[in-house]
């Protein structure tokens, strides 16, 4: 996802921010999340490592505007596990430095806990509470982290949960990835950010009812876009992009589904994944649900190297965009983004293939096709804003003799997973042609040998409608500039149009002894949450493949 339209309203710009962020009001103010010790009941915490195995020690770093809080740890699967609770008393106010977004907080540790040898593995959600407080008050502040198995469990897919777009999508301090307080760059985003912070409020756990990304109906008429969750956000002191990316809007729903209907799910987060070039060997099957954007190159050749030596690969997400860097050792992760060719310190050096860009820039020159099968930049939006916020947001399917669609009923020209939204906010494309009324991969962006376009739908890189709207949207044609900025074109409202043309696939092809399926939409996880029985049927046929024996046919 790009960053706001700087000369565009904010959703809400009238009401103050000073609820989440501590700042003075005042229209012009940037909204992000820094605690002061005087604002609202609340707390904070992170913890010293992201992701854990049974026996280890986590450490919390908490920080509060009340003396005590009560920890509970709960295991957020298919059933909420409560598996420690303890009182912490004389809390206290840690301090936030003024960068905490890029070096960390740096606060004492306030609580530890020695993780069970027999453990269950899976995702873990510290929640923060006041003792004092109604049993029906709202929890104060909630952490997460992974508890991997001591060694993966026969029969287990691995799912990959993307913590690496949760941090670019994280302002908790001052700054994201996408705008902030940092000096000197546009927007005030942060090329640098550290994961020793918390997250943002919103990232971990949600109250039931909170909007999505894209707007509960759609619109009857013309008029100004609407940005429901950025207007709740506003109203309930969340943070501005808790809808974006994080456990609680994506992973979750998928981790939660597959559990509930028998599926054995072990847990990496992609530092692992970026750190272990065996991290997915064991497994049979590896999933990526959800919004995806941000990866490392290492992380690519980990997916690739697998798929090739038999792995299967189901991807069911959207927006695989950006190239980044992690420094491990410092907890950070770097990406320059639109400003990369200008500002990134690996431009014009040997290392330039790793430059902050995107995966299409000539610069890094490594087509997101080539893993995945389509890239963010041929795809782009649906139903989201002012983009395409009337389309079917649904897919349409083309190929129905696919092994994918077997049980669902449809044929060609059906559509399906439009009353869950499953093709809205962001998905991914290819360049196509049409012949004799299918679709087919032109070639011209990496695309694999073989692939096959089993449904699509068309996207758009520009918010558009009338000009009376206009200074209301809050992204505008920022991606659909860039896409022309690295294709070395001028920037014409005849360039615009081309530009912002996208398309969102479901894909499959294979890789040496592998195969990938992709489903290149962030909202793919509404429809299991949703029961959307197509949605549901292909994700079962998916997996139920992908986990057996059998080399692709």
């Amino acid at each position: 996802m790009p960053d706001s339209n700087p000369n565009g309203a904010r959703p809400g710009g009238d009401l103050v921010p000073e609820r989440i962020s501590g700042l003075p009001p005042g229209p012009q103010r940037v909204w992000v999340e820094v605690p002061r010790p005087d604002g609202f009941p609340a707390a904070w915490c992170y913890s010293d490592r992201r992701a854990y195995r049974p026996a280890d020690t986590v450490q919390l770093f908490v920080s509060a505007t009340v003396a005590e809080l009560s920890v509970r740890i709960y295991r957020d699967g298919a059933e909420e596990t409560t598996v420690h609770q303890e009182i912490l008393t004389d809390v206290g106010f840690q301090p936030v430095p003024d960068d905490a977004y890029a070096a960390g907080c740096d606060w004492t540790v306030t609580a530890s806990w020695t993780l069970p040898a027999d453990l269950r593995p899976g995702p873990y959600v510290v929640e923060l509470t006041d003792p004092h407080a109604a049993a029906s008050a709202r929890p104060l502040g909630h952490h997460f982290f992974v508890v991997r198995p001591a060694r993966p469990r026969p029969g287990a897919l691995v799912q990959v949960l993307a913590t690496c777009t949760w941090s670019a999508y994280n302002d908790w301090g001052g700054a994201s990835h996408y705008f902030g307080v940092h000096p000197g760059t546009a927007r005030g985003r942060s090329p640098i950010l550290s994961e020793r912070r918390p997250w943002a409020r919103g990232q971990v756990w949600l109250p039931e009812g909170a909007p999505r990304m894209v707007n509960a109906a759609r619109p009857a008429r013309p008029g100004p876009p609407r940005y429901e969750f950025a207007e709740w956000a506003y109203l309930n002191g969340f943070s501005k992009y808790y809808a974006a990316a994080g456990w609680a809007g994506y992973e979750r729903h998928f981790f939660r589904w597959a559990e509930s209907h028998g599926y054995e799910v072990d847990l990496l987060i992609q530092e692992d994944l970026h750190a272990d070039p065996e991290a997915l060997t064991p497994y049979r099957c590896a999933v990526f649900a959800g919004h995806d954007e941000y990866w490392t190159a290492q992380m690519r050749a980990r997916v690739d190297a697998y798929t090739s030596a038999g792995g299967r690969v189901a991807r069911f997400a959207g927006n695989f965009m950006w190239q980044i860097r992690l420094d491990l050792g410092q907890g950070t992760q770097t990406a320059y983004k639109y400003d990369a060719v200008d500002r990134d310190p690996v431009a014009g050096t040997e290392t330039r293939h790793l430059l902050t860009s995107a995966w299409e820039d000539p610069a890094v020159g490594n087509p997101g096709a080539t893993t995945f099968g389509v890239n963010a930049l041929r795809g782009m939006y649906a139903g989201f804003g002012a983009f395409a916020p009337r389309s079917s947001r649904g897919y349409t399917v083309f190929r129905p003799e696919h092994w994918a669609m077997a049980g669902t009923g449809l044929g060609y020209a059906d559509t399906f997973g439009d009353r869950a939204a499953v093709f809205s906010y962001e998905v991914d494309g290819l360049d196509y042609q049409f012949r004799d009324g299918l679709p087919h991969p032109s070639g011209t962006d990496g695309a694999p040998a073989g692939l096959q376009i089993i449904a699509m739908n068309w996207s758009t890189a520009a918010e558009d409608g009338r000009s009376a709207d206009t200074g209301y949207f809050m992204l505008g044609d920022g991606d659909a500039r860039y896409r022309a900025s690295i294709a070395g074109e001028e920037y014409t409202e005849r360039t615009r149009r081309r530009f912002a043309r996208g398309a969102g696939m479901v894909v499959s092809f294979e890789r040496g002894a592998g195969e990938v399926f992709t489903a290149g939409t962030c909202e793919w996880v509404n429809g299991l949450r949703l029961d959307d029985h197509a949605v549901t049927t292909i994700t079962r046929t998916v997996l139920d493949r992908f986990l057996t024996e059998h080399a692709p046919s």
